[in-house]
């Protein structure tokens, strides 16, 4: 049985949105793409890539999910500052799993934490903006803002 769906978002393009009721520390989805290195993922992007739209995923490894490349529902989820999901990394995989138990309907949410080489530049931080509206909201989708 399908727990999630991905659809059009009102935070943000596609989300992924619980099917059914999700109980608080559920596994929910394997974040699945293409195993690559940082420096071909980050090549790649630059090449086909949008600005400010990523599907990458790092490992502590140094190694890089695409889910731009292979991937699976996961890569839909959105940004929030106060997010219903974490990512656990084992033994190079990325599992979501449930923060708190999540309503059928309920759009899924991880924080990103996103680093970028050029943080100083306003221009290049507007594209990381949050648009997750919660009440604690840090305005940018960057680790440095959180």
């Amino acid at each position: 049985m399908r727990r999630v769906i991905v659809r059009r978002s009102p935070v943000h393009g596609k989300g992924v949105f619980a099917m059914h009721a999700l109980a608080a520390g559920e596994r929910v989805l394997e974040y699945k793409g293409e195993i690559t290195s940082w420096r071909n993922a980050v090549r790649r992007h630059q090449r086909e890539g949008v600005e400010g739209h990523t599907f990458l995923f790092g490992l502590s490894d140094g190694r890089v999910i695409d889910g731009g490349r292979g991937g699976n529902s996961a890569r839909w989820l959105n940004h929030a500052c106060e997010p219903n999901c974490e990512t656990i990394e084992d033994e190079g995989r990325i599992f979501i799993h449930t923060l708190r138990a999540i309503e059928p309907d309920e759009e899924l949410f991880i924080e990103y934490l996103l680093s970028i080489d050029d943080s100083a530049n306003e221009e290049v931080r507007a594209q990381y903006a949050c648009r997750c509206k919660a009440s604690g909201c840090c305005q940018s989708m960057l680790a440095d803002a959180a």
